[in-house]
């Protein structure tokens, strides 16, 4: 179980986990405990809920934002900006790699696992019970040996995140908790955090929880809403 992350962190996920959210405020929380943070954004799958859309608010922060080039911004291309190798080489008190979902997008990570092997690096999975794929044990542990497999890299972390985006209800946090607590005593894998949003945090019972929570605020909204706060 760990309260605090540092070193490099690849975050991956399949579709609607939420891991690039989780990103996002991972790097935040890092920030407001005082560390010097930067993330990358490698995730070529998902052409709406990127880093790159929260850049302003996170380099507000003072967290080093790794991006495509700007003409390639809205490209569904695995472009890993140069800047990444340096980011490898001198990586930060916390260094984030937001990897696009399932194994097609974990490939991108392949690409850096030759550069990575004399690092120590967490490779988190974020699981959402309520999104096809990740409903079932079994589904997770298949979607594990897909990123596993493409990345070349061992996942040795869980993030649970059950949500329903605004649907979402404490009953959900509770229900997706004991879901991902299963999934780690099978796997053998440690739950790291159970991702929370920041308005329900208040109406959860602290102590039903055996690992840290981390409240997201969200910065991956649609046009038509407002970011929440930092």
């Amino acid at each position: 179980m760990r309260a605090a992350l540092d070193g490099i962190v690849a975050v991956v996920g399949n579709y609607g986990s939420g891991k690039t959210e989780v990103s996002v405020n991972l790097a935040m929380r890092g920030r407001s405990q005082g560390l010097k943070v930067s993330i990358a954004d490698l995730d070529v799958v998902n052409p709406y809920f990127r880093t790159r859309e929260a850049r302003g608010v996170l380099s507000g922060l003072g967290i080093e934002v790794i991006v495509p080039p700007e003409k390639y911004l809205q490209a569904d291309l695995p472009i890993l900006n140069p800047a990444i190798a340096g980011m490898i080489r001198r990586p930060r008190q916390l260094t984030l790699l937001d990897v696009g979902g399932d194994g097609v997008g974990a490939r991108v990570l392949g690409a850096l696992a030759d550069s990575l092997s004399s690092t120590p690096v967490h490779v988190l999975q974020v699981v959402n019970p309520f999104r096809p794929h990740t409903e079932t044990v079994e589904g997770c542990l298949s979607v594990r040996d897909g990123i596993e497999k493409a990345s070349r890299m061992l996942i040795s972390g869980i993030i649970g995140n059950a949500h329903l985006i605004d649907e979402t209800t404490v009953n959900d946090i509770y229900r997706g908790y004991d879901f991902v607590q299963a999934l780690s005593e099978i796997s053998g894998l440690p739950l790291e955090y159970i991702a929370v949003a920041d308005e329900l945090l208040g109406r959860l019972d602290k102590e039903y929880f055996s690992c840290p929570l981390l409240p997201v605020r969200r910065q991956l909204v649609p046009p038509w809403k407002r970011a929440c706060p930092i």
